[in-house]
């Protein structure tokens, strides 16, 4: 079992974001929110207990990198998105481009 991070976490939730084909983004004037996976998801696609990755969420929120929104679920914010974005352009650009469309991934590397 790797160490966890907040770049693990954050990979994690990329990857799982590929695998599944599905990556939700909300645009706003301001800003670029993405959809985080579940606590649960995480931990399970990691293969950890689940209260073993909660610790590093109260960090994320901390550091002002996610937000958690009732009923709507886990949220990056502004730096959240930057951090995600930049990990797709660098280690996952074909596959982001791929689910994405071309139009899209690039409207979010110009405006991350």
């Amino acid at each position: 079992m790797a160490a966890l991070s907040i770049d693990v976490l954050f990979d994690a939730a990329v990857r799982i974001q590929l695998l599944e084909r599905s990556i939700t983004i909300a645009f706003t004037d301001t800003s670029i929110r993405i959809k985080f996976p579940t606590t649960r998801r995480l931990a399970e696609f990691l293969d950890v207990p689940h209260y073993y990755v909660l610790p590093y969420f109260a960090m994320m929120e901390q550091e002002e990198l996610v937000t958690r929104a009732e009923r709507v679920g886990i949220l990056t914010t502004a730096k959240g998105s930057r951090k995600m974005i930049e990990l797709m352009r660098d280690a996952y650009a074909k596959d982001a481009k791929e689910i994405l469309g071309s139009a899209v991934f690039a409207e979010l590397l110009k405006r991350c």
